[in-house]
């Protein structure tokens, strides 16, 4: 099902919000350029800069389409409902007072926070990467899944998205946003063909001039290929996707990759905390690198990725048109 945003968006994709990497610029620039823009609240150190963000999202892109007549892209704020995130109250409240258009929840979803969010018009899309996490989300009321099938960057699942799709099809009906693998125009094209009705998308939007990477993140990206993305939950505790030169620069080795410990958010620093002491120097990805070779402004990015979706549907409908 179609989210009513769809007619102000100029390619059906989200650009996911990334630890560390997204910042209001770079959200700023995706909704003036017709994709979702979006970003983790926990990128900024405190509620209240937190705030700050969301006030200077919210005048930009108010501002933007007073002058130009044009309708921007909603943008949304990702949450980390977890019990050892003591941020999630404080900053739920700010996006209430806020009414930020699209809550993202990760790691956990919650009917109060999707009737919180739902008080004011809002969305919720909670990300799954089984069966049983999107089987809770749909009793909990939200909006949207968004399916993190293999290959995913950050924390990624390991089934194969045409299965996952299906499988979640059968009983959910609203909307569903396809991530994993997805860094050119046919990706986006192909999530869709798929089943999905939004491509999430997160890697590709590493390597724009407005991201928070680090330059050297931002060239490993660029030299690196499928077989470079590694799985693991050494990191943190948690499965997630990084790269391997990054977990070796930090004497994280193959006999290590295997390893995992306890999720532990902190209980004496705060989530945003813990979280960037591990992922600060080991860099996250998915295996999408393989076909990201450059670094660009977003709405060049966006104008790229829309004429490479144009020309994947068009080809498609001439080289089969003999079927229909």
């Amino acid at each position: 099902m179609r989210p009513s945003f769809f007619k102000d968006l100029s390619i059906p994709a989200v650009a996911a919000p990334m630890f560390l990497i997204s910042c209001p610029k770079l959200v700023i620039e995706c909704c003036k350029n017709g994709v979702v823009g979006t970003l983790p609240a926990l990128n900024q150190k405190t509620t209240e800069g937190f705030e700050e963000w969301i006030i200077e999202i919210k005048e930009a892109l108010s501002k933007y389409e007073i002058e130009t007549g044009k309708n921007t892209a909603p943008f949304g704020v990702n949450l980390i409902v977890h019990p050892t995130n003591p941020r999630v109250m404080p900053d739920l409240q700010i996006c209430i007072k806020h009414k930020v258009p699209i809550v993202i929840t990760s790691l956990g979803a919650v009917s109060d926070l999707v009737d919180a969010v739902h008080s004011y018009g809002g969305l919720v899309f909670h990300d799954i990467i089984k069966r049983r996490h999107a089987e809770k989300a749909t009793e909990a009321g939200v909006d949207g899944l968004i399916l993190v099938a293999a290959g995913a960057g950050g924390h990624g699942g390991t089934i194969n998205p045409m299965a996952l799709i299906n499988e979640v099809k059968t009983f959910f009906n609203k909307t569903i946003l396809l991530s994993g693998c997805i860094s050119n125009g046919n990706d986006i094209a192909s999530a869709l063909q798929m089943g999905a009705d939004l491509a999430y998308m997160g890697t590709r939007f590493i390597n724009v001039n407005e991201s928070m990477a680090d330059k050297s993140y931002q060239k490993m990206i660029m030299d690196s290929k499928a077989e470079d993305i590694i799985y693991t939950a050494a990191v943190s505790g948690v499965n997630a996707s990084f790269l391997r030169p990054s977990l070796e620069a930090m004497g994280i080795t193959e006999d290590l990759w295997k390893k995992t410990k306890k999720i532990d958010f902190g209980s004496e620093l705060d989530h945003a905390k813990e979280e960037a002491k591990a992922w600060k120097t080991i860099w996250s990805a998915g295996q999408g690198v393989t076909s990201i070779s450059d670094i660009k402004p977003v709405g060049e990015l966006i104008s790229q990725l829309k004429v490479e979706f144009e020309k994947a549907l068009s080809k498609q409908k001439e080289n089969y048109k003999y079927f229909f």
